[in-house]
């Protein structure tokens, strides 16, 4: 679960200062991850995706960014990777403490998440190993230094442009996320709220850097996001289980009418629940559109003086 966003990182209104908050958690998760954590990667995986939401916003050298911006992104997805199987086991761990599910269908289901986290581990750390993960934080941290010079040399460095771009992309994301909420509808459709997951996680990401550059320490569209954040989020783990309540079931093998009688008493629980959880999200939705609607008013665009500047 990401940080809450009551908690965001020290108030920043440089580059540097915000791309050296973000370095900093991801290096210091990697020992953790190397050791198998399973919150120091999680850890990671947000740091990761919140240097990404940084990266395009600092003004670097084009070749730069992409390489870096590439990088992070690889690293997100493989991490992200064993991140979704972590979450189905403590998910499955849960239900099997609430005694409300037959414990031998979810144990069938534990034993096979298990196996292919074991080989998804495997594969993280031979395909990207730890010390790639630190080469890419230490280039990370001599960006901060480089950018920290040019800051301390150009004081007069286009402020007012670094901040347009931020609102900008604030309001880029909030359209999406507006349009996400919108094609959704009022129906359940997991796919299509499986996106607007996506959409209010990046808005999230994009309004937290905004929130620091404006010298604030947070605002409360950003703990209404991280509510529908939560909720979402829970909703689609709890799908991501029922597919593979369902592959399961499908690779018994006698087929086996009794533990498959047992396996579809779980995947009915478990789409009720996330039925409820929509519920929830629907008593949210009003409140994600006004924020939507907000964060995508007109966005003033610099002067040809202040793009000069920079």
């Amino acid at each position: 679960m990401d940080r809450p966003a009551h908690r965001i990182m020290s108030v920043s209104r440089t580059r540097s200062e915000l791309l050296k908050q973000r370095v900093d958690p991801f290096a210091r998760a990697l020992n953790a991850v190397e050791q198998g954590d399973v919150k120091a990667l999680h850890r990671a995986r947000v740091a990761s995706r919140r240097l990404r939401e940084l990266l395009p916003m600092l003004q670097l050298e084009g070749d730069v960014s992409r390489k870096l911006s590439r990088r992070l992104k690889k690293v997100t997805t493989r991490l992200g990777t064993v991140r979704e199987l972590d979450v189905l086991l403590l998910l499955i761990d849960e239900l099997h403490d609430s005694g409300r599910h037959d414990n031998g269908g979810l144990s069938r289901v534990g034993i096979s998440v298990a196996r292919d986290r074991d080989d998804a581990r495997k594969h993280l750390l031979s395909d990207l190993p730890i010390a790639s993960m630190r080469r890419l934080a230490g280039k990370l941290d001599r960006v901060v230094k480089d950018l920290h010079a040019e800051e301390a040399a150009a004081m007069s460095t286009a402020a007012h442009t670094w901040r347009w771009a931020l609102e900008a992309q604030v309001a880029s994301r909030a359209g999406r996320m507006r349009t996400a909420i919108e094609d959704a509808g009022a129906i359940y459709l997991p796919e299509r709220l499986h996106v607007v997951r996506i959409a209010a996680k990046k808005l999230r990401y994009a309004f937290e850097l905004l929130v620091q550059v404006k010298g604030e320490r947070t605002d409360p569209s950003l703990r209404a996001l991280k509510r529908a954040q939560d909720v979402l989020g829970r909703m689609h783990d709890l799908q991501v289980l029922v597919e593979r309540v369902r592959e399961v079931q499908a690779s018994l093998a006698p087929p086996n009418v009794a533990v498959w009688s047992e396996l579809d008493k779980l995947t009915v629980a478990l789409e009720n629940e996330c039925r409820v959880l929509h519920g929830r999200y629907m008593r949210q939705r009003a409140a994600l559109t006004d924020i939507a609607r907000t964060l995508t008013a007109p966005v003033e665009a610099p002067t040809v003086e202040a793009r000069r500047a920079g």
